[in-house]
């Protein structure tokens, strides 16, 4: 393990004076060098355009921090890092297409995203058979690492290739149940989804735990997320006599949804998961957002000592968006590629052998350091050992956490 250091990251630095280019022959495989070392490429999948953007530049800020870090501190001895961004807005053919595009890159050797599991499952197979290295910071549907018979307890992972830095639904899900159940007194919930994979998935598992603590689901409906216009959805929430809305999605869906919610007369908080954990959530829902809820992978970044630096040097830096939800977890996923090169590169006297991104995929699964979000490693899945949660809720026009933890099941 190995206990890194955190330098500030000027603005000049973060405006582009230092420009990192790759120029001189190309190895076998993985890198491309000259007489001033060699430079390796990270690949980032995100929506970087359209409504999950917000969450998606967090995610291209981040990994860029963490790539000028590693230049900066001269990490990896030989080697200087670039960035790839390529944009799946949100679409598993645009994801997929990207995973063909980073793949036929030799400099790239590790690529972190994606933010949507629907989007993940278009582009593993793609990297597993090319020995790419994927680490997500924001996936959470546990069939991407532990198989679709998760839920039965036959757990089976399909890509060596695949890891992931947030922890996943199957425990999500329950410890929202549990907060809203015990914690919140709730016990009549109307469970909606988007019908894609995250959303679907998340209600699903947040509605065992819930039905198995005691409650009773008034109803469920599945939403267009193509749409803004929730109003029949809402007017069956009033006529329920539900108590909460849970919602499996996204955002931009969500913050309309609770809006429509209360103006049909439904004055009940609406839950979600990481998905609707943004800013922009509340600037869609609006005033009558307050007392609606979110979990979120982890303790809250601003409240982690491990985090301080991050925080302060992604200010310093300049980016003109924020690090939103997955900007520790994707800094983080950026660390364990370069701390999974700096392993290849040490065990092959000091350069990169010609089949580096095998061997990068292998170095991961031993990958361990203490990161932004806390410890960083992975279970024999891909899935990150770090299983803590947080519960905010809207007050004053802003998130707050009220509540951090680990799901007990």
């Amino acid at each position: 393990m190995r206990q890194r250091s955190f330098i500030a990251i000027t603005a000049a630095l973060a405006a582009g004076a230092l420009t990192l280019t790759a120029c001189g022959s190309r190895d076998d495989e993985g890198s491309s060098s000259d007489d001033s070392g060699t430079t390796v490429t990270i690949g980032i999948d995100a929506p970087l355009t359209g409504d999950l953007s917000a969450l998606g530049l967090g995610i291209k800020n981040s990994v860029d921090l963490a790539t000028k870090q590693a230049n900066e501190q001269k990490y990896v001895d030989g080697v200087t890092f670039k960035i790839e961004a390529l944009d799946d807005q949100a679409l598993p053919s645009s994801g997929q297409q990207n995973a063909s595009k980073l793949v036929a890159d030799d400099a790239v050797l590790g690529v972190v995203g994606p933010l949507n599991s629907s989007v993940a499952e278009s582009m593993q197979k793609i990297f597993d058979d090319a020995k790419l290295v994927e680490v997500s910071p924001a996936n959470t549907n546990p069939a991407l690492t532990q198989g679709t018979e998760w839920n039965t307890g036959t757990k089976t992972r399909p890509y060596k290739s695949y890891f992931r830095t947030a922890t996943t639904d199957a425990i999500q899900g329950p410890f929202a149940a549990q907060y809203v159940y015990n914690d919140s007194k709730k016990k009549k919930v109307f469970v909606i989804d988007d019908k894609k994979t995250y959303g679907a998935g998340l209600a699903a598992t947040f509605t065992e735990e819930f039905k198995k603590l005691g409650g009773t689901v008034a109803g469920t409906q599945h939403i267009d997320p193509d749409t803004k216009d929730f109003s029949a959805v809402a007017t069956q929430v009033k006529s329920s006599g539900a108590d909460v809305v849970y919602y499996g999605g996204e955002y931009p869906q969500a913050g309309p949804l609770s809006k429509q919610i209360k103006a049909a007369g439904a004055k009940i908080p609406v839950v979600g998961g990481d998905g609707i954990y943004s800013a922009d959530f509340i600037k869609l829902a609006g005033a009558s957002a307050t007392g609606d809820l979110a979990t979120s992978v982890g303790a809250p970044v601003e409240e982690l000592a491990s985090a301080k630096e991050f925080v302060s040097n992604y200010e310093a830096a300049g980016y003109k968006e924020a690090y939103e939800a997955y900007g520790g977890y994707s800094y983080d996923s950026a660390w364990a590629i370069i701390e999974a090169v700096k392993k290849v590169v040490e065990d092959n006297d000091g350069k990169l052998p010609s089949d580096a991104r095998a061997k990068v995929t292998a170095a991961m699964q031993n990958v361990s350091f203490d990161g932004v979000t806390g410890k960083v490693s992975f279970d024999e899945f891909g899935d990150a050992t770090n299983k803590q949660l947080t519960v905010y809720a809207v007050e004053n026009g802003a998130w707050k956490a009220v509540k951090s933890g680990t799901y007990t099941g």
